[in-house]
């Protein structure tokens, strides 16, 4: 089944108590929380504080996606915050191995993001340690922008990996112009949670929204 997963950087910041709540009775799975520092992204979005003032909106997870330099120096942050699940870039970790193992050490399902330019082949030494994989199929740092067609490829590499490897319970998620347009294509390339902001958040009837992309 398709998880749907909105994403709150395409909220309105003003009432996201409130947009989180609407998510969740929409049909929303999981609320992604997209948490950018403005270096490893040139965007600057919300951190701990944020995350912790919302967390009593919802019982739904809150899959927080760190697009920040060293993650490791503010996993415990995050986690105190609220996260129930915790998804790095492997191009933003020296050492990914350790913190993808300090986070499972944490109880938390661990997921470990790709931009664009990065190949699947990168994650071989440590796939089956994982509980998530990222596909960005935009370049990381701003809404609304649109989808990257080879992105499909990556995915289909991505599955067969991790078919090959018996992984099957591993998510496959993508982030990035996922829209009623794109939702098949993904779901056909073998993605099961799709990240979507403006394609939830900028439409009226949020729950006819949620179940087209579902």
């Amino acid at each position: 089944m398709t998880i749907i997963a909105p994403s709150i950087l395409s909220a309105n910041f003003a009432k996201l108590g409130d947009e989180i709540k609407d998510a969740e009775r929409a049909g929303a799975d999981w609320i992604h929380v997209d948490v950018m520092d403005g270096h490893f992204v040139p965007n600057l979005t919300f951190g701990p504080p944020v995350i912790a003032a919302v967390r009593s909106a919802t019982k739904l997870p809150f899959d927080v996606h760190l697009m920040i330099e060293r993650p490791e120096l503010s996993l415990s942050d995050y986690i105190a915050a609220g996260a129930d699940r915790i998804t790095v870039h492997a191009e933003a970790c020296v050492h990914l191995h350790r913190t993808v193992h300090f986070i499972k050490e944490k109880g938390l399902p661990v997921g470990v993001a790709l931009n664009p330019a990065t190949p699947v082949s990168v994650l071989t030494p440590i796939l089956q340690d994982l509980d998530l994989v990222l596909i960005m199929t935009v370049n990381p740092g701003f809404g609304g922008q649109s989808f990257i067609p080879y992105s499909l490829v990556k995915l289909r590499q991505l599955r067969a990996a991790l078919n090959e490897r018996g992984l099957d319970g591993v998510h496959v998620q993508v982030d990035g112009g996922v829209n009623r347009e794109t939702a098949p294509l993904i779901r056909e390339a073998g993605a099961n949670v799709l990240v979507a902001g403006n394609a939830v958040f900028a439409e009226n009837d949020r729950a006819a929204a949620i179940a087209a992309l579902r």
